[in-house]
């Protein structure tokens, strides 16, 4: 099948890193892929993507894709359109109907809608709710990457068409990656165990309350904290750091192209965000063996944890709590063995199966 999928930007975040993740996984079931971006941030190198064909629009904002959308339907004909994130997916679907497209379309949701629409009248968010209730009919499946946040969507719309699929978490390529070789002097001279955690240096990942809890931590044992990734509250969680006498304890490693590497090796993952979408690197780093910790925000964290089967849950914003989450998951490490298990829906095969499911396609 001619399959299209689409992604509005090209960087190191979740969505992007999740659609690239799944072209690849479609080329190799032999399927013919292009893999259409909207922007390629170039502070990032643009990976390999052999059989696979990358169209770059050079368009910043979603609503300037429409037009090539259009034109691209027009000339290619795909049989199926993958997109992500609710903007794209209402520019892809309006693309359809300009178009007269009968690609199958299948539209993901990343976040919580709750932060992409608003009933107060005559707002960006107002006019993009009524927006999308008015195409969505054209898509042949909505779907959300979490059960919670499918429950949102039918808080928002009367009746609307979302199920759960997962991103793929758990392929080829990301166990190579895990064998890779790691070199910081914390995890290879380990004399204290290490925590790691990853994402955007941003309010909403709430690394202020990680990096505190580490301050009550360090008062009862020794332990070290790595956090991967780079944002704009970099200066000041380095400033914390040093307000909290840490320098010693917490290192922050910027962007890290193989986070994977880092997970392998060290004891306890913490997840200290306050929204997520679902949070494909607390299953990555459980696909590497690492107990997780994570608040328990909306959504994911819960259903992936299973309620704390798989993981340790604690409160949003609060650093105590935290602490205490992290010394258990150091007392009690989650087996290798049930992690695995955990991570088994999110195996690309799995996914892959599910999404020509809803779809009604043979795989």
């Amino acid at each position: 099948m001619k399959i299209c999928v689409v992604t509005p930007l090209y960087a190191i975040a979740g969505v992007p890193l999740a659609q690239l993740r799944f072209a690849r996984a479609l080329a190799g079931k032999g399927h013919d892929v292009d893999l259409m971006i909207g922007h390629i941030d170039p502070e990032y190198q643009f990976p390999d993507m052999t059989g696979i064909t990358v169209l770059n629009l050079n368009r910043r904002n979603v609503r300037g894709m429409l037009f090539p959308l259009v034109r691209y339907f027009f000339s290619v004909k795909p049989d199926v359109i993958f997109s992500a994130e609710d903007h794209l997916n209402t520019v892809v679907q309006l693309a359809a109907i300009i178009s007269r497209s009968k690609a199958k379309i299948s539209g993901s949701s990343r976040v919580t809608p709750f932060d992409t629409y608003s009933n107060v009248p005559f707002t960006k968010r107002w006019f993009l709710k009524h927006i999308t209730r008015a195409v969505m009919w054209r898509a042949d499946v909505l779907t959300c990457v979490s059960k919670d946040m499918v429950e949102q969507y039918r808080s928002v719309f009367v009746l609307p068409p979302h199920v759960c699929v997962y991103n793929i978490v758990d392929d080829n390529r990301s166990r190579l990656r895990m064998k890779e070789a790691v070199d910081h002097e914390w995890l290879l001279c380990k004399d204290s165990p290490v925590l790691v955690a990853a994402g955007r240096l941003a309010s909403w990942k709430g690394f202020a309350d990680l990096i505190r809890a580490m301050a009550v931590l360090s008062r009862r044992r020794r332990v070290r904290l790595l956090i991967l990734g780079d944002g704009p509250l970099r200066p000041e969680l380095e400033a914390l750091i040093v307000e909290l006498n840490l320098s010693d304890v917490v290192s922050l490693l910027g962007y890290v192209e193989n986070p994977l590497k880092y997970f392998v090796h060290a004891d306890v993952f913490v997840l200290s965000s306050h929204v997520e979408g679902l949070p494909n690197v607390l299953v990555e780093a459980m696909m590497c063996g690492c107990t997780p910790v994570s608040t328990d925000c909306p959504t994911g964290p819960r259903e992936v944890l299973q309620e704390g089967k798989y993981g340790y849950l604690v409160p949003m914003r609060d650093p105590v709590a935290m602490a205490a989450g992290i010394e258990k998951a150091l007392d009690g490490p989650i087996p290798k063995e049930r992690l695995a298990d955990a991570v088994r829906p999110f195996e690309e095969a799995a996914i892959l199966e599910k999404h020509f499911e809803v779809l009604g396609l043979a795989k």
